[in-house]
C-alpha cells in the first residue's frame, strides 16, 4: 500500500492497446444518451419544483431579450413614504426672510445683509404671521419673505426677543395658502426621526430637506446677548443631527406627522465637531410668539435694578466696600436701582448683594436672570436674601414688568 510500480503500469498500457477504437464507440454513444436523457428531463423536473430555477419557453427569453437589448421604455415611479407626506404636509409653510439694510450712504438703497428661513404659523384678519429667529432680522431696515412659490413680500417686524432668539414677522395674507400644525415638543424621544427645513444659503438652495434624528433634549446652550464675551442667558435647545446650514435659521424642524416641533436655531460649528444642531422646542416658543405678536416684546417679571457679578469685583473690595463675610464668594452686586420700582418700593440699595432668591442660590446675573424668567410671573411675590455691610437680611419683591432687570 502506497507504492507504485512502474513497471505494471506500462503492461496496463499495452494491453488496452487493442481496444482503443471500441471503447471510444461506447464512450461516444454514452453521452448522447446522457444528453437526451438531460433534454427530456429537466422540463419536467423544473414543473414539480425540484430545480432550484425556472425554465424560460423560447417566446420569454426572446421578450427578456428585447427588453435589454430593443428598444428601452421609461419607468416612473411614485414613491410615498412618511417621510414624503411630512414634507409635503410642512414645506409649503415654510418662507424665505432677506435681512436688507443700507450700505451705501450715498445712494440709500438697501441690500441682502443676510438670509434664513421663517415658518408660516397663522393667517388672520387678510394678514400672515411668520416665527422667525431674531438673529435672521436683526438691525435689518427692511425685511422680505419669499413665498414657496417663488412670490416676494414686503414683511413688518411684530417683534423680537435676543434671550430667546425668536421674532414674528407680519405679511400681506392674500397669496398664502397653508399654515404650519404645531407639534408638542414635549413628547419628543431621542432617536425619533425628524426633518429640517429651511433655505440654506438662500433661494439658491430655498425649501431644501434634511433628515436626521432628535439627539438630545433639554439642551442648554450659552448666549451672549450683549456681545460682550459673556454669557447672558443660557438657551434651552433641542439636539439634532439633521443638518443645519446658514439659511436655515428660523425654519421648521418637522416630525414624522409634519407637524413642526422646533424652529431651528443654530449649529455648533467647530473643526471637531460634526451633526450637532440646535433647535428651540416649539412648546418653548409657543408662548414668547404669542407675545411678541400681541404686545412687540416679550413680557417677562422685572426687579427694576441694574447688577454686577460678585466675581468681576476685585476682592479688595468685596472685602473693604461690600463688607461681605469670606465665606461668600458668589452673588450679585445690586449697582443701581431705578426709581419707583419693585426693588426701590422693597427697600433695596445700591451694594446690596443678592445671593438668594426664594431661598435659592443665585451665583451671578445669569443665573438670577434664568430664574426670574422661568419661574416667575408678573404680580408675582419673590423674597430675595442679600448682605448689606455685612449683616444678611431678607425682604420681598412683588414683580413688575417694567424694562429693567
Amino acid at each position: 500500500m502506497g507504492y507504485y510500480d512502474q513497471d505494471s503500469e506500462n503492461r496496463y498500457k499495452e494491453k488496452q492497446k487493442g481496444n482503443k477504437g471500441g471503447i471510444f464507440l461506447a464512450s461516444l454513444v454514452g453521452v448522447i444518451l446522457g444528453a437526451i436523457l438531460i433534454l427530456v428531463a429537466l422540463p419536467k423536473l423544473a414543473d414539480v419544483g425540484v430545480l432550484p430555477y425556472n425554465i424560460q419557453p423560447d417566446e420569454q427569453l426572446s421578450q427578456t431579450d428585447k427588453a435589454f437589448h430593443g428598444k428601452q421604455e421609461n419607468v416612473s415611479l411614485n414613491v410615498t413614504t412618511d417621510v414624503t407626506k411630512a414634507v409635503k404636509k410642512a414645506s409649503p409653510a415654510v418662507v424665505g426672510i432677506t435681512n436688507l439694510q443700507t450700505t451705501d450712504f450715498w445712494s440709500q438703497e438697501d441690500q441682502p445683509a443676510s438670509t434664513g428661513s421663517g415658518v408660516i404659523y397663522k393667517k388672520e384678519g387678510g394678514k400672515a404671521y411668520i416665527v422667525t429667529n431674531n438673529h435672521v432680522v436683526e438691525g435689518a431696515d427692511q425685511l422680505e419673505v419669499t413665498l414657496t412659490d417663488g412670490s416676494k413680500e414686503k414683511a413688518k417686524l411684530r417683534g423680537a426677543d435676543p434671550f430667546t432668539d425668536l421674532a414674528v414677522v407680519e405679511i400681506d395674507g392674500s397669496k398664502v395658502k397653508q399654515v404650519a400644525e404645531f407639534g408638542n415638543s414635549d413628547a419628543l424621544k431621542p432617536g425619533e426621526p425628524v426633518m429640517a427645513i429651511g433655505n440654506p444659503l438662500g433661494e439658491q438652495f430655498a425649501s431644501s430637506v434634511t433628515q436626521g434624528i432628535i439627539s438630545g433634549l433639554e439642551r442648554t446652550i450659552p448666549v451672549d446677548v450683549n456681545k460682550d464675551g459673556q454669557p447672558d442667558w443660557q438657551a434651552q435647545v433641542l439636539q439634532t443631527d439633521a443638518a443645519i446650514n446658514p439659511g436655515n435659521s428660523g425654519g421648521a424642524l418637522v416630525n414624522i406627522d409634519g407637524q413642526v416641533v422646533g424652529i431651528n436655531s443654530m449649529k455648533i460649528a467647530q473643526t471637531a465637531v460634526e451633526g450637532i444642531g440646535l433647535s428651540i422646542p416649539i412648546n418653548y416658543a409657543k408662548p414668547i410668539i404669542s407675545d411678541l405678536e400681541k404686545y412687540g416684546k416679550l413680557k417677562r417679571p422685572a426687579m427694576g435694578v441694574g447688577l454686577r457679578d460678585v466675581s468681576e469685583i476685585p476682592a479688595y473690595h468685596q472685602q473693604e466696600t461690600l463688607k461681605l463675610p469670606k465665606d461668600v464668594k458668589d452673588g450679585v452686586v445690586v449697582v443701581k436701582v431705578y426709581p419707583n420700582t419693585p426693588a426701590d418700593q422693597a427697600g433695596l440699595k445700591e451694594l446690596d448683594v443678592i445671593t438668594e432668591l426664594d431661598g435659592k442660590p443665585v451665583k451671578n446675573i445669569l443665573e438670577l436672570r434664568k430664574y426670574l424668567y422661568d419661574h416667575k410671573k408678573i404680580g408675582d411675590q419673590m423674597k430675595v436674601t442679600y448682605y448689606r455691610g455685612g449683616k444678611k437680611e431678607e425682604t420681598t419683591i412683588k414683580l413688575t414688568g417694567e424694562s429693567q432687570l
